[in-house]
């Protein structure tokens, strides 16, 4: 691993954070897409 020096712990922990918050992003995608396509499919069956 690289050394990170005295800014270890706060580079891991913005690294942390940083990749939570991408998972969060990509979840929320992927809920979004699957209401979108059942609202479609809805829309579709209807018609």
């Amino acid at each position: 691993m690289i050394e990170l020096g005295k800014y270890a712990a706060t580079v891991l922990w913005a690294y942390g954070i940083s990749l939570l918050l991408l998972a969060g992003i990509i979840g929320q995608t992927i809920r979004a897409n699957a209401r979108a396509r059942a609202a479609l499919q809805e829309h579709e069956n209807r018609g």
